[in-house]
C-alpha cells in the first residue's frame, strides 16, 4: 500500500518574529482499513533571514497496534516542468535533463524495467539516442548532502534545493546507496528504502511493538543569479549553504520535544587498532576505517538496520574516533577497515546519556584469518570500485557517463 501521508489536523506550533513551525497530523483509526498503523506529525519550520525551509516528521506506533512493515518512507518534491532543466548531484554528475514526458510512449521506449526508457523522439534533439535511468543517479548515503534543480532559462536562474545535514534518520548507513533527484523534475529525501538491499532492510513492526523515530529535519534550500546561464556559482552557492547546515547539527530551533538538542546528546571517543600477526608484529592503526554506533546486533547488522539511528565517523591516521552528537539510547560499536576483512563489533553495550562523554580506549579488531594470505581478489572495502566495468554497449548509453571514470 501507497499512503501519502495526507494530514487530518493542523496546528500552529510556534509563530513570531524569529520563526515560524507547523504541523501537520495524521492518526492511525483502526476503523478504517486502509490507515496507516502510525501517528505521524510533519513540521515545517521557516526561520527568520533563511532563505528557503525545514521539513521533519515524526513517525509514533503504539504498544497496542498490530504489526506492520515499511518498506519505504520518502520526502518528495515535483517541481514545474517549464522551468526546472538542469540536475546536479554531484560537481561531476549535472546536466540539463530531458522531461518526463519524453519518457513515455511514443517519445520513449521502456528497456528491460520500467525505470530505465530509451529516448527515441523527445522534444529536445540533444537527448536523442541516451537512455534515462533515475538510479544512475544515486548516491551513497555519506557523499548526499545536497541535490536539486536549476531553472536555467529563466532570466535570474533559480536553484532548488535539497540539504541533508545529518545521516543519523536514514536506514542502512554511511554506504547504502539511494536515489537523489532525477526526471520529473524530481527530488527526494530517502529516509528509508530497499533500493539496492531488498527485503532485508524493510522496517518490521511488531504486534504490541512501540515505535518512534524523528525522521529529518532536512533543508529545501532556494537560490538565485543575477546572471543568466551562471548555473556553477548557484551549485557553488548551494554546496556552501549544505555546509553551513552541516555545521549546524543538532539543530536548535525544532519544537518537537522529540528531536534531541545538543545538551541531550552525548559523545564517544576511543582509538581502534587491527591485530594481524600475518600482516605486521605490532598492532596497525585503523586509518580512515568506518566506526559507528547502531543498534544492538550482530557484526554487520548495521547495513540492514532501520529502526533506530545511526552515527558515524573515520578514523584518523593514529586510529582515533570521536563520534559526537549521539542521541541517548543503547548501541552496539561497528566498524569496518578498508584493506582488511571483515566486521568489527564491540560486545559491550555503548549506553549514551545526555552530556556524557564516553572513553572507550583501545580497541583491537581480530580479523578472521586461518593462515597466511595465498592469494586476494578484491579489495575489502566495502565498495566495488575495483570491479570490472565494460564499455557500455552504445546504443544504450548515458552520454554524461561515457567519459567518466569507471
Amino acid at each position: 500500500m501507497i499512503d501519502m501521508l495526507d494530514s487530518t489536523e493542523f496546528k500552529v506550533i510556534s509563530s513570531s518574529q524569529e520563526q515560524v513551525e507547523l504541523s501537520f497530523r495524521s492518526t492511525y483509526n483502526p476503523s478504517c482499513q486502509d490507515s496507516v498503523r502510525l501517528n505521524i506529525d510533519k513540521r515545517l519550520v521557516m526561520l527568520k533571514g533563511s532563505s528557503g525551509f525545514y521539513c521533519y516528521a515524526i513517525f509514533e506506533h503504539t504498544s497496542n497496534w498490530p504489526a506492520m512493515n515499511i518498506s519505504e518512507a520518502r520526502l518528495a518534491f515535483k517541481l514545474n516542468t517549464d522551468k526546472f532543466n538542469y540536475m546536479a548531484i554531484s560537481d561531476d554528475i549535472q546536466r540539463y535533463m530531458p522531461s518526463a514526458a519524453d519518457r513515455d510512449e511514443p517519445r520513449g521506449t521502456a528497456l528491460a524495467y520500467k525505470e530505465a526508457v530509451l529516448l527515441v523522439n523527445p522534444e529536445e534533439p540533444q537527448f536523442k539516442g541516451e537512455v534515462d535511468d533515475k538510479y544512475q543517479y544515486s548516491l551513497d548515503n555519506k557523499d548526499n548532502v545536497v541535490h536539486g534543480w536549476i531553472s536555467s532559462n529563466h532570466p535570474n536562474p533559480m536553484g532548488f534545493w535539497v540539504i541533508t545535514p545529518s545521516n543519523e534518520f536514514k536506514s542502512g548507513g554511511p554506504m547504502k546507496r539511494e536515489l537523489t533527484s532525477h526526471v520529473g523534475p524530481t527530488s527526494l529525501t530517502m529516509f528509508l528504502g530497499t533500493h539496492y538491499i531488498g527485503d532485508d532492510i524493510v522496517l518490521n513492526i511488531g504486534g504490541g511493538e512501540y515505535w518512534k523515530k524523528v525522521l529529518g529535519p532536512v533543508f529545501i534550500y532556494l537560490n538565485s543569479s543575477p546572471k543568466h546561464g551562471d548555473l556553477r556559482a548557484l551549485w557553488q552557492d548551494a554546496k556552501a549553504q549544505a555546509q553551513t547546515e552541516v555545521s549546524k547539527w543538532p539543530y536548535s530551533f525544532p519544537k518537537s520535544p522529540d528531536f534531541a538538542k545538543a545538551g541531550k546528546r552525548g559523545s564517544v571517543t576511543g582509538r581502534l587498532m587491527v591485530r594481524d600477526r600475518f600482516m605486521r608484529k605490532d598492532d596497525m592503526p585503523t586509518r580512515m576505517a568506518y566506526i559507528g554506533l547502531a543498534a544492538p546486533g550482530q557484526p554487520g547488522s548495521w547495513a540492514t538496520e532501520c529502526k533506530g539511528y545511526q552515527f558515524w565517523t573515520t578514523a584518523t591516521s593514529c586510529g582515533s574516533f570521536t563520534i559526537g552528537n549521539v542521541r541517548a539510547g543503547v548501541y552496539n560499536l561497528y566498524a569496518w577497515v578498508p584493506g582488511v576483512l571483515g566486521d568489527y563489533m564491540y560486545t559491550c553495550a555503548v549506553t549514551v546519556t545526555p552530556g556524557c562523554a564516553i572513553d572507550l580506549g583501545d580497541l583491537v579488531f581480530l580479523p578472521p584469518r586461518s593462515g597466511p594470505t595465498l592469494w586476494e581478489i578484491g579489495v575489502p572495502d566495502g565498495t566495488a570500485a575495483e570491479f570490472f566495468i565494460p564499455d557500455v554497449d552504445p546504443r544504450y548509453a548515458n552520454r554524461l557517463f561515457l567519459h567518466r571514470e569507471k
